[in-house]
């Protein structure tokens, strides 16, 4: 791959390990607020055409329906563990009847799946009535999510992870672009730490306790 703005390889454990940080470039042509207004359904979500655990090509996407695919694609195709890490469950990409589904299925399918979401800001989605918020009271055991603390350092950027090979990342919240792995264990497996370290210090945030009530 010839494209200046990608992630170098991390096909091994060890290069994995040493991985610099993601470089992106920005066109400058994107909002810098999450984009409005929310996306409805009636319009069609289709999952973007690649594997799980085998289309190794990195995909660089501008729209907000090319994020979205992708992102259906990956919660369509996860067999073991989902995770999301996003400011405020960003309505544009996740509140969509495809992507509610496409959840459901998965933890339906197995009583061991888990979706986790790590969210920054969780008001707005308590406030609008979000999608995975309703499926969350549902799903108890299986679809947790949990407010940041306030002390802990923040991850700057969105990312959506599938399994131990798949992820969704958009460095800058407030704009559609980013990029998708759909095999990429490395990458996957250092962001999948920071997910983790940051759950282990996250809280339940009030507004979504009364909201789960």
């Amino acid at each position: 791959m010839n494209d200046k703005n990608a992630p170098p390889d991390a096909t091994d454990s060890n290069a994995a390990e040493t991985l610099p940080a993601i470089e992106f470039e920005s066109s400058g042509r994107f909002a810098v607020h999450n984009p409005e207004p929310v996306v409805t359904d009636t319009a069609r979500c289709e999952p973007a055409p690649f594997t799980l655990g085998e289309h190794q090509p990195l995909e660089r996407f501008n729209q907000a329906d090319e994020a979205r695919a992708h992102a259906l694609a990956l919660l369509q195709q996860a067999r073991r563990s989902l995770c999301i890490y996003t400011d405020d469950l960003e309505p544009w990409l996740y509140h969509h009847s495809s992507i509610e589904e496409a959840c459901r299925r998965f933890l339906l399918a197995n009583p061991k799946n888990r979706l986790r979401i790590l969210v920054k800001d969780l008001s707005r989605s308590v406030k609008d009535g979000h999608r995975l918020l309703s499926l969350s009271r549902r799903l108890t055991s299986s679809l947790r999510i949990r407010k940041l603390h306030p002390d802990y350092p923040c991850e700057v950027a969105s990312f959506l992870l599938a399994d131990d090979s798949g992820m969704l990342l958009r460095p800058e919240p407030g704009q559609f672009a980013g990029y998708a792995l759909y095999q990429d264990p490395g990458r996957v497996r250092l962001q999948q730490r920071t997910f983790d370290l940051a759950w282990d210090t996250s809280i339940l945030d009030p507004d979504l306790r009364s909201f789960l009530l």
